[in-house]
Protein backbone atom coordinates (compact mmCIF):
# COMPACT_ATOMS: atom_id res chain seq x y z
CA UNK A 1 0.00 0.00 0.00
CA UNK A 2 1.45 3.34 -0.54
CA UNK A 3 0.20 5.17 1.67
CA UNK A 4 1.89 8.54 0.76
CA UNK A 5 -0.30 8.27 -2.63
CA UNK A 6 -3.22 8.14 -0.62
CA UNK A 7 -5.94 11.47 -1.71
CA UNK A 8 -7.15 11.30 1.53
CA UNK A 9 -5.95 12.49 4.35
CA UNK A 10 -5.30 9.58 7.27
CA UNK A 11 -5.65 10.55 10.80
CA UNK A 12 -7.45 8.52 13.54
CA UNK A 13 -11.74 9.01 13.56
CA UNK A 14 -14.11 6.93 15.13
CA UNK A 15 -16.05 4.60 12.82
CA UNK A 16 -19.27 6.84 12.47
CA UNK A 17 -16.42 10.25 10.74
CA UNK A 18 -15.09 7.04 9.10
CA UNK A 19 -18.13 6.34 7.28
CA UNK A 20 -18.75 9.98 6.43
CA UNK A 21 -15.58 10.30 4.97
CA UNK A 22 -15.86 7.21 2.50
CA UNK A 23 -19.34 9.60 1.57
CA UNK A 24 -17.94 12.12 0.84
CA UNK A 25 -15.31 10.09 -1.47
CA UNK A 26 -18.38 8.96 -3.41
CA UNK A 27 -19.42 12.64 -3.48
CA UNK A 28 -16.20 13.69 -4.78
CA UNK A 29 -15.71 11.11 -7.54
CA UNK A 30 -19.81 10.42 -8.64
CA UNK A 31 -19.41 11.10 -11.82
CA UNK A 32 -17.38 7.91 -12.26
CA UNK A 33 -19.52 6.14 -9.29
CA UNK A 34 -22.46 6.57 -11.62
CA UNK A 35 -21.60 6.13 -15.07
CA UNK A 36 -19.35 2.36 -14.22
CA UNK A 37 -21.98 1.16 -11.74
CA UNK A 38 -24.80 2.36 -14.22
CA UNK A 39 -23.33 0.61 -16.83
CA UNK A 40 -23.13 -2.58 -14.19
CA UNK A 41 -26.66 -1.79 -12.69
CA UNK A 42 -29.18 -0.50 -15.21
CA UNK A 43 -29.11 -4.42 -17.63
CA UNK A 44 -29.81 -6.12 -13.58
CA UNK A 45 -32.23 -4.41 -12.89
CA UNK A 46 -33.65 -4.57 -16.55
CA UNK A 47 -33.67 -8.54 -15.67
CA UNK A 48 -35.40 -8.15 -12.52
CA UNK A 49 -38.04 -6.50 -13.58
CA UNK A 50 -38.68 -8.45 -16.58
CA UNK A 51 -38.81 -11.43 -13.32
CA UNK A 52 -42.46 -10.04 -12.88
CA UNK A 53 -44.05 -12.27 -15.34
CA UNK A 54 -42.63 -15.39 -13.56
CA UNK A 55 -43.78 -14.24 -9.97
CA UNK A 56 -44.35 -10.66 -8.51
CA UNK A 57 -42.15 -11.29 -5.65
CA UNK A 58 -39.16 -12.04 -7.84
CA UNK A 59 -37.86 -8.46 -9.03
CA UNK A 60 -37.51 -7.57 -5.12
CA UNK A 61 -35.39 -11.06 -4.36
CA UNK A 62 -33.17 -10.80 -8.03
CA UNK A 63 -32.49 -7.06 -6.88
CA UNK A 64 -32.01 -7.79 -3.36
CA UNK A 65 -29.70 -10.66 -4.22
CA UNK A 66 -27.29 -8.71 -6.88
CA UNK A 67 -26.71 -5.80 -3.97
CA UNK A 68 -22.91 -7.80 -3.25
CA UNK A 69 -22.12 -8.48 -6.56
CA UNK A 70 -23.24 -4.40 -8.10
CA UNK A 71 -20.78 -3.41 -5.11
CA UNK A 72 -17.67 -4.84 -6.80
CA UNK A 73 -18.21 -1.96 -9.08
CA UNK A 74 -18.72 0.61 -6.86
CA UNK A 75 -15.44 -0.35 -4.45
CA UNK A 76 -13.41 -0.63 -7.62
CA UNK A 77 -14.06 2.86 -8.72
CA UNK A 78 -13.75 4.47 -5.13
CA UNK A 79 -10.58 2.32 -4.63
CA UNK A 80 -8.69 3.92 -7.65
CA UNK A 81 -10.62 7.28 -6.32
CA UNK A 82 -8.97 7.51 -2.85
CA UNK A 83 -5.64 7.72 -4.74
CA UNK A 84 -6.90 10.01 -6.80
CA UNK A 85 -7.90 8.72 -9.85
CA UNK A 86 -10.75 8.52 -11.95
CA UNK A 87 -12.66 5.44 -13.47
CA UNK A 88 -13.77 5.31 -16.83
CA UNK A 89 -16.46 2.57 -18.04
CA UNK A 90 -13.09 1.60 -20.41
CA UNK A 91 -11.11 0.86 -17.01
CA UNK A 92 -14.25 -0.81 -15.55
CA UNK A 93 -14.15 -3.20 -18.71
CA UNK A 94 -10.69 -3.77 -18.89
CA UNK A 95 -10.24 -5.12 -14.84
CA UNK A 96 -13.80 -6.61 -15.57
CA UNK A 97 -12.07 -10.56 -14.62
CA UNK A 98 -11.16 -8.99 -11.31
CA UNK A 99 -14.02 -7.15 -10.43
CA UNK A 100 -16.75 -9.14 -12.06
CA UNK A 101 -15.51 -12.64 -12.09
CA UNK A 102 -13.58 -13.30 -8.81
CA UNK A 103 -14.90 -14.86 -5.97
CA UNK A 104 -18.12 -15.38 -8.00
CA UNK A 105 -19.71 -17.77 -5.96
CA UNK A 106 -18.84 -16.54 -2.70
CA UNK A 107 -19.90 -12.93 -3.73
CA UNK A 108 -23.43 -14.34 -4.50
CA UNK A 109 -23.92 -16.68 -1.71
CA UNK A 110 -21.94 -16.08 1.78
CA UNK A 111 -20.93 -12.25 1.29
CA UNK A 112 -25.31 -11.94 0.69
CA UNK A 113 -26.09 -13.00 4.56
CA UNK A 114 -23.35 -10.54 5.99
CA UNK A 115 -24.57 -7.78 7.87
CA UNK A 116 -21.44 -5.82 7.70
CA UNK A 117 -20.28 -6.31 4.20
CA UNK A 118 -19.31 -3.31 2.75
CA UNK A 119 -17.17 -3.29 5.57
CA UNK A 120 -15.34 -6.19 4.70
CA UNK A 121 -15.66 -6.68 0.97
CA UNK A 122 -12.60 -4.53 0.78
CA UNK A 123 -10.56 -7.28 2.43
CA UNK A 124 -11.82 -9.97 -0.51
CA UNK A 125 -11.52 -7.84 -3.56
CA UNK A 126 -8.70 -5.26 -2.45
CA UNK A 127 -6.05 -7.29 -0.72
CA UNK A 128 -5.89 -10.06 -3.14
CA UNK A 129 -6.08 -12.68 -0.86
CA UNK A 130 -9.01 -15.92 -1.04
CA UNK A 131 -12.00 -16.03 0.15
CA UNK A 132 -11.00 -18.60 2.52
CA UNK A 133 -7.77 -17.52 3.63
CA UNK A 134 -9.12 -13.80 3.98
CA UNK A 135 -11.47 -15.49 7.21
CA UNK A 136 -8.62 -14.37 9.90
CA UNK A 137 -8.03 -11.06 8.40
CA UNK A 138 -11.47 -10.31 8.39
CA UNK A 139 -12.08 -11.00 12.02
CA UNK A 140 -8.96 -8.94 13.04
CA UNK A 141 -10.66 -6.07 10.88
CA UNK A 142 -13.91 -6.94 12.46
CA UNK A 143 -12.35 -6.92 16.00
CA UNK A 144 -14.39 -4.39 18.30
CA UNK A 145 -16.00 -2.38 14.77
CA UNK A 146 -18.70 -5.21 14.35
CA UNK A 147 -21.23 -3.18 16.09
CA UNK A 148 -20.64 0.47 14.46
CA UNK A 149 -20.47 -1.64 11.09
CA UNK A 150 -23.89 -3.45 11.92
CA UNK A 151 -25.39 -0.32 12.84
CA UNK A 152 -24.13 1.42 9.86
CA UNK A 153 -25.64 -1.25 7.71
CA UNK A 154 -28.77 -0.82 10.01
CA UNK A 155 -29.22 2.95 9.22
CA UNK A 156 -29.13 2.32 5.60
CA UNK A 157 -31.36 -0.29 5.48
CA UNK A 158 -33.39 1.71 7.08
CA UNK A 159 -33.09 4.75 4.87
CA UNK A 160 -33.60 2.72 1.79
CA UNK A 161 -36.91 1.44 3.37
CA UNK A 162 -38.25 4.80 3.63
CA UNK A 163 -37.42 6.30 0.40
CA UNK A 164 -38.85 3.15 -1.57
CA UNK A 165 -41.80 4.14 0.38
CA UNK A 166 -41.63 7.90 -0.60
CA UNK A 167 -40.88 7.35 -4.46
CA UNK A 168 -43.76 4.52 -4.30
CA UNK A 169 -46.07 7.43 -2.83
CA UNK A 170 -45.55 9.67 -5.94
CA UNK A 171 -47.84 6.97 -7.79
CA UNK A 172 -50.39 8.09 -5.42
CA UNK A 173 -49.84 11.60 -5.18
CA UNK A 174 -49.10 12.26 -8.58
CA UNK A 175 -51.80 10.58 -10.39
CA UNK A 176 -55.15 11.88 -11.71
CA UNK A 177 -57.76 11.92 -9.04
CA UNK A 178 -60.10 9.38 -10.99
CA UNK A 179 -57.10 6.78 -11.74
CA UNK A 180 -55.68 6.90 -8.82
CA UNK A 181 -54.97 3.54 -6.99
CA UNK A 182 -56.73 2.36 -4.13
CA UNK A 183 -54.35 1.29 -0.98
CA UNK A 184 -56.94 -1.79 -0.34
CA UNK A 185 -56.79 -2.35 -3.50
CA UNK A 186 -53.57 -2.37 -4.15
CA UNK A 187 -52.60 -4.00 -0.66
CA UNK A 188 -55.02 -7.38 -0.81
CA UNK A 189 -56.96 -6.73 -4.70
CA UNK A 190 -56.34 -7.32 -8.28
CA UNK A 191 -54.64 -4.34 -9.87
CA UNK A 192 -52.88 -3.55 -12.99
CA UNK A 193 -49.19 -4.33 -14.37
CA UNK A 194 -48.38 -0.73 -14.07
CA UNK A 195 -49.58 -0.33 -10.30
CA UNK A 196 -48.07 -4.06 -9.33
CA UNK A 197 -44.89 -2.57 -10.59
CA UNK A 198 -44.80 0.83 -8.82
CA UNK A 199 -43.04 -0.94 -5.30
CA UNK A 200 -40.47 -2.87 -7.19
CA UNK A 201 -39.33 0.10 -9.80
CA UNK A 202 -39.14 2.29 -6.75
CA UNK A 203 -37.21 -0.24 -4.83
CA UNK A 204 -34.72 -0.23 -7.90
CA UNK A 205 -34.54 3.57 -7.85
CA UNK A 206 -33.64 3.86 -4.40
CA UNK A 207 -30.82 1.10 -4.63
CA UNK A 208 -29.45 2.93 -7.77
CA UNK A 209 -28.94 5.98 -5.99
CA UNK A 210 -28.36 4.89 -2.26
CA UNK A 211 -26.32 1.57 -2.82
CA UNK A 212 -22.88 3.15 -4.09
CA UNK A 213 -23.00 5.43 -0.72
CA UNK A 214 -23.46 2.57 1.39
CA UNK A 215 -20.45 1.16 -0.35
CA UNK A 216 -18.57 4.13 0.66
CA UNK A 217 -19.33 4.14 4.22
CA UNK A 218 -17.93 0.51 4.58
CA UNK A 219 -15.00 1.67 2.88
CA UNK A 220 -14.19 4.44 4.62
CA UNK A 221 -14.37 2.30 7.86
CA UNK A 222 -12.14 0.23 6.26
CA UNK A 223 -9.28 2.40 5.62
CA UNK A 224 -9.82 3.83 9.31
CA UNK A 225 -9.71 0.36 10.49
CA UNK A 226 -6.16 -0.24 8.86
CA UNK A 227 -4.80 3.05 9.54
CA UNK A 228 -5.29 2.39 13.26
CA UNK A 229 -4.08 -1.48 13.02
CA UNK A 230 -1.19 -0.40 10.40
CA UNK A 231 -0.18 3.02 11.54
CA UNK A 232 -0.97 4.81 8.41
CA UNK A 233 -1.68 8.18 9.64
CA UNK A 234 1.97 8.32 11.31
CA UNK A 235 3.53 6.79 7.49
CA UNK A 236 2.00 9.09 5.34
CA UNK A 237 2.84 12.56 7.57
CA UNK A 238 6.93 10.99 7.26
CA UNK A 239 6.43 10.06 3.75
CA UNK A 240 4.95 13.12 2.90
CA UNK A 241 7.55 15.24 5.46
CA UNK A 242 10.47 13.59 3.72
CA UNK A 243 9.18 13.92 0.41
CA UNK A 244 8.98 17.90 0.86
Amino acid sequence: MQVDALAVRIRPRSPMEAADLGARLCQSSVGSVYVCYGSTALPVVALALASYEIAGWLPWVVLWWAKPWLDRTVLFVLSRAAFGKRTLPADLWDARRAVWGRQLLHTWTLRRLSPWRSFTQPVYQLEGVSAWKARKRVLQIRRGRSGQALLMTSAFALAETSLTLAVASLAFWFAPAERAPDLGQVLFGEVSVFVALVLPVSYAVVVLFLEPFYVAAGFGMYLNRRSELEAWDIEQEFRRGFAS
